[in-house]
């Protein structure tokens, strides 16, 4: 369970994509994932690539902690700034920021726009369309699921 919410103030508490929305689906928490994974660690790296005001980075950044989502630690280098490090519950955010890379990528961009995107470390080549398997190795397409609530099981 996360630490950041008491479970009265979830927007739907037996919804695992409102819970996560919860706690990461405004715009400025996911562009400080995004430059996390891209490995910046400190207040100012993020203020910089973001743009964003000193108080609602402050703001982002605690709620992201206090989420178990990234931890504040000192310094790599031993200067008196912190540094803010995705911890594996942050970095098991990496499939929902590649997947919403990869949508955009398809569809936020006229054809032919230039845009960034994710390479592997060895290879150079872009990363893969991500795609959910069933155990069988079957792509699973939207029109084959069915949500099962809690008063189901």
């Amino acid at each position: 369970m996360s630490r950041a919410m008491p479970e009265s103030d979830w927007t739907d508490p037996a919804c695992p994509i409102a819970r996560t929305i919860d706690l990461v689906g405004d715009r400025w928490s996911l562009l400080i994932l995004r430059d996390a994974f891209d490995g910046k660690r400190r207040f100012g790296e993020f203020q910089r690539s973001l743009g964003i005001a000193k108080n609602i980075l402050s703001a982002r950044l605690r709620g992201l902690t206090a989420a178990g989502i990234l931890r504040a630690e000192p310094a790599s280098d031993g200067s008196r700034f912190g540094e803010y490090v995705l911890t594996d519950r942050g970095r098991d955010l990496f499939d929902l920021i590649l997947g919403l890379g990869q949508w955009g990528r398809d569809h936020a961009f006229s054809p032919g726009e230039r845009h960034a995107e994710l390479v592997d470390i060895d290879s150079d080549e872009p990363l893969p369309r991500l795609a959910v398997m069933t155990p069988e190795g079957r792509r699973v397409a939207p029109d084959r699921v069915r949500v099962r609530r809690p008063d189901q099981c």
